[in-house]
């Protein structure tokens, strides 16, 4: 008798705390008031197919050999990169011309050179001080032991160029009057490939506060299409990793700005805790989720051509990396001007 009734009061008091739960899930659903609609479409469509695939094809060329941290190739693209920032004037972070956040070689180990983060910056306007970050790695395998290049077109080539693109729409919408209120970070990290490097040395030495960091945003293959979806013939998705670990509030943001601009099959397999690929901890993100910054990390899954030299820029769909790309956009323009910063609700 005392076993059954125990037992139904742990029943009626785990249905009101789910009930509670789910009433305190409807609130924030409820709260979140999308901004600029029109905004974000007119900028989101600023990102072309025609200037993502030219970014593939330069970042994933012979001329960066792999862009293996450290080498000869890593600093070519890391110039590259830096280059294209100063002709669209978009400037650093902290100086004009200090695009670069060096990391030496002691810190990721004697075998390795020195290596470099680039970053650049739009300064928000009345939310200045709290910081928007969006990231990508621009390394990748460098070269086989028979000299082939690993051209990491998907990996993380379209990354790269999908940053490039979403910051040049920023910079146009400042021009024109409409900049952001928070202020957005362009982040790409060197040495990914060998421990998450990079992205750990920023978390450690921060340009700007990790306390005022808002969000990470972190693409790491968003170009091709897994073997899965391969299988079943549907393209127009995007497995997201991590929206909810910190912030339940991200998350539901994440979902009403796909709704209203993409409709994309947003797939959250990969963020199962007892996901044996462990992904939430293989890319940068990890490392701004460590110190209590809520992530997003956007993955297309893994195809044949993952981490092999035929990771070339032919075979991504610069369809969907343009629309995937708008996806990404939209939901950084919503963080960057709604009233509140996105809440942490969760460790």
């Amino acid at each position: 008798m005392k076993a059954i009734l125990v037992s139904s009061v742990f029943l009626i008091v785990g249905a009101c705390a789910t009930q509670s739960y789910k009433e305190r899930v409807q609130d924030i659903k409820t709260e979140i008031q999308l901004v600029d609609h029109d905004l974000i479409r007119k900028y989101a469509n600023t990102i072309t197919v025609d200037e993502l695939k030219d970014h593939v094809y330069q970042f994933a060329s012979d001329a960066f050999e792999g862009r293996a941290a450290g080498t000869a190739g890593q600093k070519l693209a890391a110039n590259f990169l830096k280059r294209y920032y100063i002709t669209e004037g978009i400037r650093a972070p902290k100086n004009d011309q200090q695009y670069f956040q060096k990391i030496p070689s002691a810190y990721m180990g004697k075998k390795y050179n020195d290596s470099e983060n680039v970053m650049a910056f739009i300064e928000g306007s009345d939310l200045a001080d709290e910081v928007i970050i969006i990231s990508g790695h621009y390394d990748h395998e460098g070269r086989d032991s028979n000299g082939n290049i690993y051209y990491g077109a998907d990996d993380n080539g379209s990354g790269t160029a999908a940053i490039l693109e979403m910051a040049q729409a920023f910079q146009l919408a400042k021009e024109e009057g409409k900049g952001p209120r928070r202020s957005l970070l362009f982040f790409h990290s060197t040495a990914e490939e060998i421990g998450l490097q990079g992205s750990r040395y920023y978390t450690e030495n921060p340009i700007f506060p990790i306390e005022n960091t808002v969000a990470n945003l972190n693409i790491d293959m968003i170009g091709r299409i897994d073997k899965e979806y391969e299988s079943n013939g549907r393209t127009d998705y995007l497995y997201l990793i991590g929206s909810d670990r910190l912030s339940t509030e991200l998350h539901y943001i994440s979902e009403a700005i796909n709704e209203h601009c993409c409709d994309l099959e947003l797939n959250y397999k990969f963020n199962d805790k007892d996901d044996s690929n462990r992904y939430y901890y293989r890319s940068d993100h990890y490392n701004f989720a460590k110190n209590d910054v809520p992530v997003i990390f956007y993955f297309n899954g893994e195809h044949d051509d993952y981490h092999e030299i035929t990771d070339t820029p032919d075979k991504v769909d610069y369809e969907l990396l343009s629309k995937r790309t708008r996806l990404i956009f939209s939901t950084a323009w919503q963080l960057a001007n709604q009233d509140k910063r996105v809440r942490v609700d969760r460790s």
